[in-house]
């Protein structure tokens, strides 16, 4: 039996040895993916092993070791860390399972190293998750990139390749220019890193000074995709449909929006940045928060006209991922108790509903090697379970019901309504108009206009069995979420009230 603290270690060494393993079996197809499966298995059984413990208020930790006062690598895990190592190890299981069909039916090169990859990737989102203090997860930040970047990479093309140079001098760059000073300077400020409730700059900084180390913060964490630090998503597209799926509903940005609601929560305090005094900066008077919520405001809104006028699929989901992304932004930085539920809901319902759309991206190329949105005129009549599955995913991008996706929106505009920030409300309102207007004329082509000529003269069925699996198992997740949300909902009231 293990113990909390043990299921901690296990839940970071069990990828690293599925990696090692992986990477022995190479020559043989069967039993590296089999290894791929039997790992992801075995990290949710980790995961699952310490939810009754964090779920009744127990908090475990290690430490590893300390590199000097304060400054330690260590873990803890605390129910924002729950949901999201909840997340990863589920939907890891699944993406394995598409990856399978993908690879093999696409003919991709280099599987061995794109699996190893895959699990070195899960180790570190692990990390992120369960890191106890503020130094720990921004090392784990940074091998996620280092780590990934080889996947965005996969192809080898010089498409990819350039891609692969956005995506990392992006990331990288944001966090060592901003997000390493402001981490540098909390230490010296509170004399320690460490995840605490209430945050650990209570009474340490002033208004200006806690908004400067916001923006320093949220802009430093680059995986959030605020705007304008938003172009290495939309680069990294070049990437196989799995890894996208990975960058946008598993590790990447998740672990974006995590650390962004994380350090709200955990360094600066949320009543500490709600009862900072008004800053008049001579043309505009507002909180140490209040900028942020007008950035996100406008990456939302400004991402959703871009991803209306895409037509190429994975550029408009991605347009869509970096929208999607600055709703749980700007609910954490509301500071409202409805809104930062939402937020903390929203990184769930967005990571079961944004996988499925790349899954079904992903099986539509594989099957009918369509990329682009003009192409899909009834593709539904020879893909349903694939379109079905869309459906209902953009349902939840949408933010209507039966998908879990209303919920956490209902949170964030309660939320909004109850904190009086109209601006936020509106912005609400009409990113939810245009995101209907992206998604709902994709599954219209699909299922009610001809398809054209050219799909009647080669007809196309459903991609392997795999991934259609794996993407109506994703489909069903979101719908299932919107009934029986009790576990996150659970763990984003935790997070707020711990």
């Amino acid at each position: 039996m293990l113990s909390a603290e043990q299921a901690i270690l296990a839940a970071l060494a069990v990828p690293l040895c599925g990696a090692a393993l992986i990477a022995l079996a190479g020559r043989a197809p069967n039993l590296r993916e089999a290894i791929t499966l039997i790992t992801a298995l075995a990290l949710l059984g980790c995961v699952l092993w310490l939810l009754p413990a964090v779920s009744g208020g127990a908090r475990p930790a290690v430490t590893l070791f300390a590199l000097l006062p304060g400054l330690q690598i260590g873990f803890k895990v605390e129910p924002l860390g729950m949901l999201f190592a909840l997340i990863a190890s589920g939907l890891w299981i699944v993406n394995s399972l598409y990856s399978i069909g993908y690879m093999r039916g696409n003919n991709e090169a280099h599987q061995t190293r794109f699996y190893v990859c895959f699990a070195l990737a899960l180790a570190a989102t692990m990390g992120i998750a369960f890191a106890g203090n503020f130094f720990t997860l921004f090392v784990f930040y940074e091998l996620l990139t280092l780590i990934t970047y080889p996947l965005v990479a996969h192809h080898g093309t010089d498409k990819a390749r350039s891609g692969a140079r956005v995506y990392l001098g992006l990331l990288m760059g944001t966090s060592i220019v901003f997000l390493l000073p402001a981490l540098v300077f909390i230490w010296h400020v509170a004399g320690t890193t460490d995840f605490a409730a209430g945050g650990i700059l209570a009474g340490k900084l002033g208004p200006a000074g806690l908004a400067a180390l916001l923006a320093l913060c949220m802009f430093g964490i680059g995986k959030a995709a605020l705007m304008p630090f938003h172009r290495w998503l939309p680069a990294a597209m070049v990437a196989p449909t799995p890894v996208s799926a990975l960058l946008h509903a598993v590790a990447v940005v998740k672990a974006g929006v995590f650390s962004v609601v994380k350090v709200i929560v955990y360094v600066f305090g949320v009543d500490n940045l709600a009862q900072a005094a008004p800053i008049d900066i001579g043309w505009a008077i507002g909180g140490a928060a209040d900028w942020l919520v007008a950035v996100a405001g406008f990456t939302i809104v400004a991402a959703s006209v871009v991803a209306l006028a895409a037509d190429n699929l994975k550029r408009r989901l991605a347009y869509s991922t970096i929208s999607q992304l600055s709703y749980v932004v700007m609910a954490a930085a509301l500071l409202a108790p409805l809104s930062l539920i939402g937020a903390v809901m929203h990184i769930a319902a967005h990571a079961v509903g944004k996988i499925t759309l790349f899954f079904a991206a992903g099986a539509i190329y594989t099957a009918a090697h369509k990329t682009e949105v003009s192409q899909l005129d009834g593709i539904g009549r020879r893909m349903p379970w694939t379109m079905g599955a869309f459906a209902i995913a953009a349902l939840s991008m949408i933010g209507l019901p039966p998908a879990v996706g209303f919920i956490s929106k209902w949170y964030m505009l309660s939320g909004a309504m109850a904190a009086q920030h109209w601006p936020a409300v509106g912005v609400i309102v009409l990113s939810t108009l245009l995101n209907a207007g992206y998604f709902l004329p994709i599954v219209y082509r699909a299922f009610f206009v001809a398809p054209r000529d050219e799909a009647r003269d080669h007809p196309h069925g459903e991609a392997p069995l795999t991934m259609v699996l794996a993407l109506c198992a994703t489909a069903a997740a979101t719908v299932l979420l919107f009934f029986l949300p009790d576990v996150p909902l659970a763990l984003a009231r935790q997070t707020i009230a711990p």
